[in-house]
Order: structure tokens, then sequence, then C-alpha cells
């Protein structure tokens, strides 16, 4: 199976199944002398870990992790990183039933078809499991980012039609950890978690907008045409799974603007140069400006519902199932420290390269 590294100097290749023995992530690029807190890459897998409220699903894992090659006394060697967890609290025989057939909107019969096998414990690799690799990666990747004064910020912007009214700035991003629905307005972020408990209790799923603000970012980060800062963020935190689709700065809303309305005009602050606007989320020819990086990622329904589903098994003839095992109802509040893992990933392996690109 291809495509299970990402990156090209910061690389990280994931492995593993949601029911194997273990997941875990080999880190290819970090610079030796990196000091590696282990505490902090806990902290970060358990805002990721299952079973931490309600609003997630019941699958209790606790995360331990081993760092088995790559540090050495506490410092990055240079070499190879790798990481492993372990699957502690599999119940398999929840997904015998799946053996055999297709779910809906599910990875199942596009595996089948590609590969002509499958894992259906849990969805094998296709399943979210995989992205606490990415997880601990990321955290790896943010101590980095923090070495250059950048720090990452992911939250929940959206939660079916509940949005997230006022800008995070005002209210404090610092915030977004202190509610399980990783909502920095904790008012909103009360209605939103009233919402997710009762779309649980009818047996479905909802979607919903994950923002991130990267503050402390420099100028020059991105390649001008292929690797565009925007179109390698654009893969990685599309490759998260259920996200559907990314916008940076205005985004869409742009259609709607003139050029006259949306330029970001360049202004002499304190002898650095900035904008007065930010429609373009901090990305300009798909190299960054300086200003802070803002973009925003849709998630869909988690796709596995309690509810009776008509699909087909593997020898196409119609069914009638009702998923079992454990799931989250909205996946929104897992994936936020997801989605910044990923940026944080694209931005680390950016900088590296950056220290490539010329002669100083």
């Amino acid at each position: 199976m291809a495509g299970n590294s990402f990156g090209k100097v910061f690389r990280i290749t994931s492995f593993g199944e949601s029911h194997g023995p273990y997941v875990g992530v080999c880190i290819d690029g970090c610079p030796a002398g990196l000091k590696i807190d282990i505490d902090f890459i806990r902290k970060k897998l358990q805002q990721r870990r299952p079973g931490q409220s309600g609003l997630t699903t019941s699958r209790t894992e606790r995360e331990d992790f081993q760092i088995i090659s790559g540090v050495f006394e506490g410092i990055s060697l240079g070499t190879p990183i790798t990481i492993l967890i372990p699957n502690e609290d599999t119940i398999t025989k929840d997904y015998d039933q799946l053996k055999n057939i297709y779910r809906p909107s599910h990875a199942d019969y596009t595996y089948d078809v590609k590969y002509g096998i499958r894992d259906h414990r849990g969805g094998g690799r296709s399943s979210a499991r995989e992205t606490v690799a990415r997880v601990a990666a990321g955290a790896i990747a943010q101590m980095l980012l923090h070495t250059a004064g950048v720090v990452v910020f992911s939250y929940t912007r959206k939660i079916g039609k509940l949005e997230l009214a006022v800008e995070p700035d005002s209210i404090g991003l610092k915030k977004i950890y202190t509610h399980d629905t990783r909502c920095p307005d904790l008012e909103m972020a009360d209605k939103m978690s009233e919402y997710i408990r009762e779309i649980k209790a009818q047996g479905d799923t909802v979607g919903g907008i994950i923002e991130t603000i990267v503050t402390g970012m420099p100028a020059g980060l991105g390649e001008p045409v292929f690797d565009k800062l925007n179109a390698d963020l654009g893969k990685g935190i599309l490759s998260i799974n259920a996200c559907k689709g990314i916008e940076f700065g205005s985004g869409f809303k742009a259609a709607g603007f003139k050029g006259s309305e949306h330029n970001d005009i360049f202004i002499n602050q304190d002898g650095d140069i900035k904008t007065t606007t930010n429609h373009s989320g901090g990305i300009q020819g798909g190299i960054s400006n300086g200003m802070n990086l803002v973009f925003r990622a849709v998630f869909k329904p988690v796709s596995t519902i309690q509810k009776t589903q008509a699909t087909l098994n593997i020898n196409k003839e119609a069914t009638d199932f009702i998923a079992g095992g454990r799931h989250d109802p909205c996946v929104i509040p897992r994936a936020v420290p997801i989605v910044e893992a990923m940026t944080s990933i694209v931005l680390a392996d950016h900088l590296l390269r950056n220290k490539l690109s010329r002669i100083s």
C-alpha cells in the first residue's frame, strides 16, 4: 500500500490498523538537538483520545506511547524517530457483521475494489485510529515550530448550524481546550455540546467546521509552483478522515468581492511589512507573507450511524443492517488536535525546506 508517507524534509510515515496491536509513526528529517518534551506529546495525545467525554466514542484508549528510536537523553539525534502506540480497547467481535457488507459512505467497497482484501475490524487502515500517529508526529513538529516562535491554534468554528459568531481573538484562543467541544466561546460551546448529545441520542451524527489560526508566521514559507504552502496544507488537511473541503482567508466568499475590496494593502508597521487586511489568509503566490495563517476545514457527519440502513453485501445483494461498534456522533472535537497536528507537520517541513532555499 503506497501513500503512507507525507512531507519532504520533515517526513512522516504512519503505520498500523484500528484493531492491530499497535499504530505508530516514523519521523525522518527532524534536526538533531531538539529537546523532546514527553509530557507535551502525552498532552496532545490526550486531547485526541477516544472516550474522554460523552461527545466521543466510548472506546477507551490510554494512549500510552513509546519512543523506540531517534531520541537520546531527551534530545533528538537527527536519526528517524519512531513512536509506538498500543491499541488496548478493541472489541473485534462488534465488527463481525461487517465482514461481508459494504457500509454506506465508508471505505469498505473502495478498499475491496482496489486491493481485493480489507481488514473489516474497525475499518482497518481506513479508520481514524490512524490519526493518533499524526498527532504524535505533530507534537514533535510543534516543538520545532516553537523554536521559531510559530504557534498553531485549531478550534471548533461550527457544529451543524451552530456557529461561533465572534472572532476567537476577542475571547482567547487559549480557552480552546477548556471545553469538550474545543470551542473557545464557552456559551456557544455549551449549546454545541447539548446539540451533539441530542444527535447522539437519535442514533445520528453531525458535521462541522474547524478553523485554524497560526501566529508568529515568518514570511517566505512555501514553494511557488506545485508545492505552494496552501497546496501542501490542502493535501495534508484533506487527508484527514471525513474532511471534505478547505478554504483560506476569505475563501469562497472571495467570489463576492471586487478586486479593489479584496486586495490586501501593504503597510510599513514599525519596520515590518504587514497588510491592512488578511483576505489572503497569510499566503500569497503560495508563499507565506508574514501575516497570520488562517484557514477553515469542513468535516462531514460520521458515516456510522445507529439507524437501520440499506446497503449491499459482497455478492451485490441488497441487505439491511445496523452498525455495531463504538463511534463518534461528531468528529469535530477530536479532529481539532488532528488538524493542528497536520498543520504543524506541513509548517515544520516548509520551515526546514526554507533553510535550504538560499545561501545566507
